[in-house]
Order: C-alpha cells, then sequence, then structure tokens
C-alpha cells in the first residue's frame, strides 16, 4: 500500500466518555476488504478501479483554487467537481454496486460528518454530499461529486469500494487522490457568501495587502505579503487548526473557526502560533518590525514541530490571522483603529491618573491608549444572531484580555457595535469600547484621593481604516462603527449601549476651564536639539493664571510609557482672550528616542519581465548617519515570485553602501509585488513618520497636567515595487 502523507495514529481529546477527533492530519488505517456479516443480494462479480483521476486541473480552475500551489485537488463547498473512475470492465449501472467514500480525521464517523458515502450504479445513495454519474466512456466512470454547503473544511482521503456479496474492496490508500474542501465565498449557500465579485477577488483572492499604522493625522503604511497560495500554507493552516485540537466537528462553521483562529494564534495561554512581544528586547527571535508577510512565519512553526514563532505584535497577529482566514475561504481584512482604547478594567472607560506632580501614575492607571491597533474583519452570516447583524464581524488575535477563559476576541457584530447592540456574542463590549471609550483623568493627590479633571469623549476611534478595494490607498469605515459624535443616532445607540451594561456618565458634565494647551513640535532632525512651543489660548473673559507640567517619555504605540527624558514645569499668566507662546523648552539633543529617520531602500529589477526567464532583482542601501548600523536583517518578498530571502549584514558604516541581489524565474502571468524591508535594533527605537503632530488638551485653571509627546515606535523601511509578466 502506498504510504499516508501523515503518521497514522489516533489523536482523540478525551472530554469525560467522549472521544472527540481533533486533528485533520492524524488518521486511521482503512483496510482494503471489510466482510459483510449478513448475506447480500448476489450480484456480478470480477469489477475492479484501476486509478481514480481527480481532474486537479479542471475542477481547481473552476472552483477559484488554481492559484494554490499544491499538486492536490481543492474544491469549495456546495459546487460539483468531477472525478473519473477507470474500472477494468465496462460499468453497468443496473447492476454493479460502486461507493465512493471521503473520510476526515482519525475517528471516520458519518453522523459527525467526518465519513462522506456516495453510492452509484444499482444502490443509489446520497447523504450530505450529492453525487451523479456524469459520463460512461468504455471502462471509465466520470462522477460528479457536491460537498455539503456545511460541511466541514479541511483535507479528506478518497476511497473507491466495490460492493459483493462477500464483502466491500476498497482502493488503496494513495495521498493523490485526497482532496481538500475549503468554504465558498462565491456560493449564496455557503456560510461566508459575498454576493460581489469585486469584494471576493480583494477580500479572498488578493495575496498582498497594504496596512496601515502611524498617527490618525499622519497615517503610514506598510505592505504586507499574506501569501495564503503559496506552497505549504494551506497545510500550515489546517496543522494551526489540529495543534490547537480544534475539534473536526466545529470546522464546517465558519463563526466557530473564526473564534477559534483567534485564540490559536497567539502562545499567550497556550502554544499558539505567535509569542506576543512588546519589550523591546528580541534577542530570542525576530522583531515584529523585521516581518515582511504571513508564509515565512507558518511554515516555520509547521518546520520548527508547532513551537510558537517569536515574535509578534498587533499588525503581524492581524497580518496572519487574515492569511488563515483568507487561506480557508473566509473573507477577510485587516483594519486599524487609531487611537484605540485597551480597557483593562472592563469598566469601559479609559482611566488615566495623574499624581499630584502631574505625571501619571502607572501603578493606578490599568488601562491605556494605542495610537493604533490592529485587528481584522471577516464576512459571515452569523446563524447564531438575527440576521441584521451578518456581514462584517470583528476578530482579533492580540493577546489582550481574556474571553471564555482564552486570550481572543470575536467575532462580534459591527453593525451591532454601531448600534449598541452590545448583549450579543463575542466580546462586544470590549470591541466597543476600543473605538467609544471616553478617556477620563482623575487627579490624585498624597493620600489617595482622586477626582476627576477632564473627560474626553471624542478622543478614542479617531478614525478607522482598511484598504481600499483595488487600491493601495486607505478606505476610511469610521461610519460602519459609530454614528457621528454628537448625532441623535449616537446618543441612541449609547443609550441602547447603556441598557446593555454600558456605566452611564455620570461624570459629565464638567465645568469647562476655557482654557486651550497646545503643544508643538518640529520635524526632528538627527543631531539637533528638539524644540517646542507651548501654546495658551484664554477663551473667558478674565485673567488666568496656570501651571503645568510637560513631560516628554518615551511611549510605544500601545500607550505605555518607557524612558523619561523631559520633566518640567511651567507657569503663565494669560489675559482674557488672549494667547500666550512659550519656546523655551527643549528636549536633549541627540536622544535616539525621539529621532526622525527618513532611510531609502531602493528596489529594482533588471531583465525583461518574462514568464520563466531569469530576471535579477537588487535591493540597494546607503547608511545616511554618522553613526553605524549593527546588526542588519533585509528581506526580500514576492508572493508568487519567490519565498522570503534573508540577509544578515553585521554593521553598515557610515556612508557605506550594500546591494542585495537574488534571481528569480516567474512562473506565472499577471502583475506581482516586490517587497525590501530592513530592520536594525537602532531603528526599532525611532519614528519613520512625522511627529510634529499637535496635542491638544484642556486645562483647569491652577491644575497641573501631563501633556506627552508621544512617538509611535513602530517602523517600517521598506519599498515596494510592482511588475507585469508576460509571455514574450
Amino acid at each position: 500500500m502506498s504510504c499516508p502523507l501523515y503518521p497514522t495514529q489516533p489523536c482523540e481529546l478525551q472530554r469525560g466518555r467522549i472521544s472527540i477527533d481533533s486533528s485533520n492530519s492524524h488518521e486511521s488505517k482503512s483496510p482494503e476488504f471489510e466482510a459483510f456479516y449478513v448475506l447480500r443480494p448476489r450480484g456480478p462479480s470480477g469489477l475492479s478501479v484501476l486509478s481514480i483521476d481527480m481532474c486537479v486541473s479542471e475542477n481547481k480552475k473552476a472552483h477559484n483554487t488554481d492559484k494554490y500551489k499544491c499538486s492536490t485537488l481543492i474544491v469549495r463547498r456546495n459546487k460539483e467537481f468531477t472525478i473519473i473512475i477507470k474500472l477494468d470492465r465496462a460499468f453497468n449501472a443496473e447492476q454493479d454496486d460502486v461507493q465512493i467514500e471521503f473520510m476526515i480525521g482519525s475517528l471516520p464517523n458519518e453522523n459527525k460528518g467526518t465519513y462522506i458515502t456516495l453510492s452509484i450504479g444499482k444502490r443509489k445513495h446520497n447523504g450530505h454530499w450529492k453525487g451523479r454519474v456524469v459520463e460512461i466512456q468504455g471502462h471509465d466512470v466520470t462522477v460528479g461529486i457536491t460537498p455539503d454547503a456545511s460541511c466541514i473544511i479541511g483535507r479528506f482521503r478518497t476511497f473507491v469500494a466495490v460492493m459483493t456479496d462477500l464483502g466491500k474492496w476498497r482502493t488503496q490508500r494513495n495521498v493523490d487522490t485526497d482532496l481538500y474542501v475549503l468554504f465558498n465565498p462565491w456560493d449564496p449557500a455557503d456560510q461566508v457568501y459575498m454576493d460581489k465579485e469585486e469584494d471576493r477577488q480583494e477580500y479572498v483572492m488578493n495575496d498582498v495587502g497594504t496596512i496601515y499604522n502611524g498617527e490618525f493625522n499622519n497615517i503610514t503604511s506598510r505592505s504586507w505579503n499574506f501569501g495564503q497560495f503559496e506552497e505549504g500554507v494551506l497545510d500550515a493552516c489546517l496543522m494551526v487548526m489540529d495543534a490547537g485540537k480544534v475539534p473536526l466537528l466545529f470546522r464546517g462553521n465558519a463563526t466557530e473557526v473564526v473564534r477559534q483562529g483567534s485564540a490559536l494564534l497567539n502562545a499567550q495561554d497556550d502554544d499558539g502560533l505567535m509569542v506576543g512581544n512588546w519589550s523591546g528586547d528580541y534577542s530570542g527571535g525576530t522583531a515584529p518590525t523585521a516581518w515582511t508577510g504571513s508564509p515565512e512565519i507558518l511554515l516555520k512553526y509547521v518546520k520548527e514541530g508547532c513551537d510558537p514563532v517569536c515574535f509578534a505584535q498587533c499588525w503581524v497577529f492581524a497580518g496572519v490571522l487574515n492569511t488563515l482566514m483568507r487561506c480557508l475561504g473566509i473573507p477577510s481584512r485587516v483594519i486599524t483603529n487609531f487611537f484605540s482604547a485597551h480597557d483593562n478594567t472592563g469598566n469601559l472607560k479609559t482611566d488615566i491618573v495623574l499624581d499630584d506632580d502631574g505625571k501619571v501614575d502607572r501603578s493606578r492607571t490599568k488601562d491605556s491608549v494605542w495610537n493604533y491597533h490592529c485587528w481584522n474583519e471577516v464576512y459571515v452570516k452569523r446563524l447564531d444572531l438575527p440576521e441584521k447583524y451578518s456581514g462584517w464581524q470583528v476578530v482579533d488575535s492580540t493577546p489582550q484580555e481574556t474571553s471564555d477563559g482564552l486570550y481572543r476576541c470575536g467575532p462580534t457584530s459591527v453593525n451591532a457595535i454601531k448600534e449598541g447592540e452590545l448583549s450579543y456574542p463575542f466580546d462586544a463590549k470590549f470591541v466597543f469600547a476600543e473605538v467609544n471609550s471616553d478617556v477620563i483623568y482623575h487627579k490624585s493627590d498624597k493620600s489617595g484621593k482622586m477626582e476627576i479633571i477632564y473627560v474626553d469623549s471624542a478622543y478614542i476611534g479617531k478614525i478607522l481604516v482598511t484598504k481600499k478595494k483595488g487600491s493601495s490607498t486607505y478606505e476610511d469605515i469610521t461610519s460602519t462603527y459609530k454614528y457621528q459624535e454628537g448625532s441623535l443616532k449616537e446618543r441612541e445607540a449609547m443609550q441602547t449601549a447603556v441598557r446593555r451594561g454600558v456605566s452611564t456618565k455620570d461624570y459629565l458634565p464638567l465645568t469647562e476651564a476655557g482654557v486651550d494647551f497646545e503643544l508643538q513640535a518640529d520635524t526632528i532632525k538627527m543631531g539637533d536639539n528638539l524644540k517646542l512651543t507651548l501654546n495658551i489660548k484664554n477663551q473667558t473673559s478674565h485673567t488666568c493664571t496656570l501651571s503645568a507640567t510637560i513631560t516628554g517619555c518615551v511611549v510605544y504605540y500601545t500607550g505605555i510609557t518607557s524612558t523619561t527624558f523631559k520633566h518640567e514645569n511651567k507657569s503663565a499668566i494669560v489675559e482674557a482672550s488672549k494667547s500666550e507662546s512659550d519656546t523655551s523648552v527643549s528636549l536633549c539633543k541627540n536622544n535616539k528616542y525621539l529621532l526622525l529617520l527618513y532611510i531609502i531602500i531602493y528596489l529594482q529589477m533588471t531583465g525583461s519581465p518574462r514568464l520563466g526567464k531569469e530576471v535579477m532583482i537588487s535591493v540597494d542601501f546607503q547608511n545616511p548617519y554618522n553613526f553605524n548600523l549593527q546588526n542588519v536583517q533585509l528581506r526580500i518578498d514576492g508572493p508568487g515570485l519567490i519565498p522570503t530571502k534573508l540577509k544578515h549584514y553585521s554593521q553598515i558604516l557610515p556612508g557605506a553602501s550594500v546591494k542585495y541581489k537574488v534571481s528569480l524565474f516567474p512562473q506565472s502571468l499577471g502583475k506581482k509585488v516586490l517587497m525590501a524591508c530592513l530592520d536594525c535594533p537602532l531603528l526599532r527605537q525611532v519614528t519613520n513618520h512625522d511627529t510634529g503632530n499637535k496635542i491638544e488638551k484642556r486645562q483647569e485653571k491652577r491644575n497641573r497636567r501631563e501633556t506627552q509627546l508621544q512617538s509611535s515606535l513602530y517602523h517600517c523601511f521598506a519599498s515596494r515595487s510592482k511588475y507585469v509578466f508576460t509571455k514574450n
């Protein structure tokens, strides 16, 4: 017999007295002969199956799976595919009894959808899957098979059995006749159906995307290789679910697959796919900023025996989850929420506690505001919710808070979030807080007594964006999450949220101070002092005496502070309806944490982009600064063109240039994207976007408050080029 692709051993999760089959890769041994213990009607003998042709090329093209770099047949639910069964004699539909079997997992069971049988010939039998004889030509029988619209997704084993008086004669195990079944967004009966082809092309078939970051008023981006069609990626996605012991029974329900995937991508409380790390020390793995796409991570996970891959942050979690979803056929996209609240305390408020000196009291401040946070949306019909809450669902695999005992979030309906309907599963309150939370500033005196000094109801969820269809620019989708601030609809949604458990805003309204503070910084360049301008505008009818504390510190994009490098008290007397400016605030020279670096990488191709012809790709980089760059990594990535290539440089001297060349042989036609990314430990501590944005706070008279100059500490020094490959 031929050897199975995966080890033949049982994999059972014992829950009480019930055996749960939770592995696609493990399989049971199916005997070639099964004896019948009950006499059956006598029929013709001598019929044998010589071969099974899975018609891979034709079927994959018809099922929109021909982009997968996999020699095995891949089909989609509720769409017919054909196979050709070659017999040793002509098939007699009135007398012969032939059964086609599909099995998945180590405990095939017809009642659980892991054992599928179809009969052709005299004893016609169809279960949830449908089968029919399409054509008979000589000894060849063409059979059309339609998987059920809700069947389990994964890799099935295929057998053809001839039924005789004595028993069932089954074909040998042959991995070449295996088939993968995926979700089908092209079919209205499938849970993930999308009715527009342009949507399916963007959210299922597009293997390159753009992930947005930076600041809400200065949005930057990086390219990401989703690579869902790359060799080995589909098996890796199934292995992620196997390693997480996701029961096969769950794998036909898109909602369940999404929820399980949210937990499996992080290793916070199990051996999930990726280890989250926000410490700044990435010596035990790869810095989150160095990754260029998902295939490298997924294939590394499988190659290393399902050991979690180090390291990831929110955009990496979102990028890889997007790959998992699209690979399995679930429409998905990456979302970025600017000024995203992280509600650690569960009260749907973001509480910032200031001490008596105006500094943030880290021991009492549990919540945080992320400059930006990336999550995913998947397009799913929610069978467990009212119909209007189907469509886009939020799912987040970044480990923030636990949900039902595991670090995961979602899926939760975007429509429900907008309407304030927070009682539906899953994790609606947490997502609602991420986009709608009030930021409440508390002042704590030395005795620990606190009072609310300021509430900002418009700070959180400034803008939510995703990649626009057919473009690398972003689309503003804020209005899909919430109504316009201050509108009647917004108030109605908030009232609904209160009825569903959101705390009332009994802290409003506060007395307005009538004084605006604005802190401005010029563009920061290497070696220069950082000059700040403090603008104070008194909008009241009387003179105000004000005191303020300016604190400069390193703030990660998650809102967590690191090094404090400036703490200065300022006071001013501002006449009624007047403005004052103070330009005497400066920060220390050469502080690497606040430097704005612009690094240019040149990506070039030599030769004509012809199918099957060698072309040379070169990446050029020059160190423009007066210090060494050490431990530099340079990555080249191109889905459908080249696997991820990695080049290490121990150091690049000031003014020195490096050139990295790789050759490739394009194997498919059409537009392709090449990406290059440079990573260096020193550069991880700088921002690659304008830090001269304004930070505006309102101040109460004679109250001191902390104003932070925030740098998002996210970098992507990268280049991206598009090429069209032709035949001639």
